[in-house]
């Protein structure tokens, strides 16, 4: 493709993604919806954004977005079903996000972490999965995403995982503490007391304001 042609086609796929968001804006969910399909894959990002927005979109549409090939899209795809996700009839009802646990892109499984720890009530399985990522995801901020998620969470079987956390580099010592308060008991007790002596003073801020 040449300098004009690819000009060209970045200049359609703009207008494209412009309309899809517009349409969106505007509460077109029909013609938002047509973009759904679209072969790029911002304007399918930006299209399902849209039908959410004129709150039209359908469980089938979270679906197919969170299969999607492109990670972008799947990215998407978790954040709606995050915004969704405290609606216990809505339409992300039924839609999991487990598998974009295991994503081979990382920066969809910091999203979908981050995503688990919105959804009301926790999908099934979510909280093993994410203690699993805590543990022993090679990206940071996969594990920084995932132990938030179970401070959020608050359910006593992700407590080992944020423990094990406080032990981790800086940016994810910090979340782990923040993690810590919705829990109680010796353990929390003696992590807090560590984290206000932390050569990071981030984490020790935290730990300050949660340590009695």
């Amino acid at each position: 493709m040449g300098d004009a042609a690819a000009r060209h086609h970045r200049s359609e796929v703009t207008a494209r993604r412009r309309a899809a968001a517009v349409a969106g804006h505007e509460g077109d969910a029909t013609l938002a919806r047509a973009h759904l399909s679209d072969a790029e894959p911002v304007v399918r990002a930006t299209a399902l954004g849209a039908v959410a927005r004129a709150g039209r979109v359908q469980r089938a549409d979270l679906a197919a977005a969170v299969a999607d090939p492109a990670p972008l899209v799947r990215r998407r795809a978790a954040e709606e079903v995050a915004a969704l996700g405290a609606d216990p009839g809505g339409q992300a009802v039924g839609v999991s996000l487990l598998g974009l646990l295991d994503d081979p892109d990382p920066a969809v499984v910091e999203v979908a972490a981050w995503a688990c720890g919105e959804r009301q009530p926790t999908e099934p399985g979510a909280v093993d999965r994410l203690a699993a990522l805590v543990t022993g995801h090679r990206d940071a901020l996969v594990r920084e995403a995932a132990v938030a998620a179970l401070g959020a969470i608050g359910d006593a079987r992700g407590l080992s995982a944020i423990l094990a956390a406080t032990g981790d580099k800086a940016t994810v010592r910090r979340r782990a503490v923040l993690a810590l308060a919705p829990f109680e008991g010796p353990e929390v007790d003696a992590a807090l007391q560590r984290a206000t002596s932390d050569r990071d003073w981030q984490v020790r801020q935290a730990a300050e304001d949660l340590w009695p």
